[in-house]
């Protein structure tokens, strides 16, 4: 079996999320170094995870490793940079979600790896994660009739690290951290259908003194077939993670729990380890999740960027999917600020997408 050798760029949650992928599920991939700001985090990550090499300098990476992937698991406003290296040392790349924090930089990414000739490979797990695919054969097959409405919904208390919380780091709150999701998802649904308008609403409803960032957002996308796309994101909902979609349509309709299903329901007079994401206690009643990378997509979306590099073909989600999320995101925050729906295509010129509601409020 030819393994293709792969760097991971972060040590944080989703670095760990990656890594378990790689090792547990994908032996067409080999991890040979990881990269952090932090050069002690880096080589923790690398004791742990049984890494031969580990960086705080990303040129020095691309230049030593002998990396042909770069996996990209940093904070949003990295991403740009990030990408403009590996691209330009010839690496392929899959990068987290949000593509990038602005328009520009998304263009500039996109531009840069086709130029390259590098593959820019956008990580939406919702895209693979195996309850969703399966809603989405069945859909395919007819089972519920023309579709009319999709929701997709994802919530919890809020996240791991405090760079999220900041608006210059982030470029947004909930709806950039997670909204993006739902986005993806629904135009993976229609087949990449393009979207005509955008309605929000958000606000910051629990982590007031903490982010001038939304940490709550409902967001409807009208597509150019008619579909109606309703996007429920939060950082204010407790009790763990709260994942799950809804498929309407004129002959049936579907409902799945991305969570719930994979769980089994426990009672612990005291407590135990780790119950499920962001679940801040395991006393009393809880959902003891398994296998949850796993059912979260993460190895099969991983396992595909693999072989699309091993095969050199065209990956399921691109950057230019990528891209077209963070445009409806843009005209979500733009929505939400003006009180009206905003129409697609939509650029304006903008530091962050946050700054189209937090400076255009009524």
């Amino acid at each position: 079996m030819r393994r293709t050798k792969l760097a991971i760029l972060g040590s944080g949650f989703i670095a760990d999320i990656h890594i378990e992928s790689y090792h547990r599920f994908i032996p067409e991939a080999e991890v040979v170094a990881v990269y952090s700001r932090d050069l002690s985090k880096a080589r923790a990550f690398a004791d742990k995870h049984k890494i031969s090499q580990f960086y705080s300098d990303i040129d020095e990476l691309l230049e030593k490793s002998g990396a042909e992937v770069i996996d990209i698991c940093l904070p949003n406003f990295l991403h740009c940079t990030a990408t403009l290296k590996a691209a330009a040392a010839g690496k392929h790349i899959i990068i987290e979600k949000p593509l990038a924090v602005t328009l520009e930089e998304a263009d500039t990414m996109i531009d840069a790896c086709k130029k390259a000739r590098v593959k820019l490979m956008y990580a939406e797990e919702l895209c693979f994660a195996p309850k969703y695919e399966r809603v989405r054969q069945m859909v395919k097959e007819g089972g519920v009739g023309d579709i009319y409405m999709l929701k997709q919904g994802e919530k919890h208390s809020g996240p791991h690290s405090d760079w999220f919380y900041d608006k210059n780091l982030s470029g947004g709150g909930v709806l950039m951290d997670m909204g993006c999701h739902a986005i993806a998802w629904f135009r993976w649904m229609l087949n990449n259908c393009k979207a005509v308008s955008v309605y929000a609403t958000m606000a910051t409803v629990y982590h007031k003194g903490r982010t001038v960032c939304e940490d709550n957002s409902v967001v409807i996308v009208e597509f150019e077939n008619g579909v109606v796309g309703v996007a429920e994101n939060s950082w204010a909902k407790h009790g763990g993670m709260d994942d799950r979609a809804e498929v309407y349509g004129t002959g049936g309709v579907v409902y799945a729990d991305l969570f719930m299903g994979n769980a089994a329901l426990s009672y612990s007079k005291h407590g135990y380890g780790y119950a499920m994401e962001k679940a801040d206690t395991s006393i009393g009643w809880s959902f003891t999740i398994f296998e949850e990378v796993f059912n979260q997509g993460y190895p099969h979306e991983l396992k595909h960027f693999i072989h699309c590099v091993q095969n050199d073909t065209t990956p399921l989600v691109t950057g230019e999917d990528g891209r077209a999320v963070l445009e409806i995101i843009y005209a979500a925050y733009a929505s939400a600020a003006e009180g009206k729906k905003i129409y697609l295509p939509f650029h304006p010129k903008v530091d962050r997408p946050i700054d189209l509601w937090l400076n255009g409020r009524k």
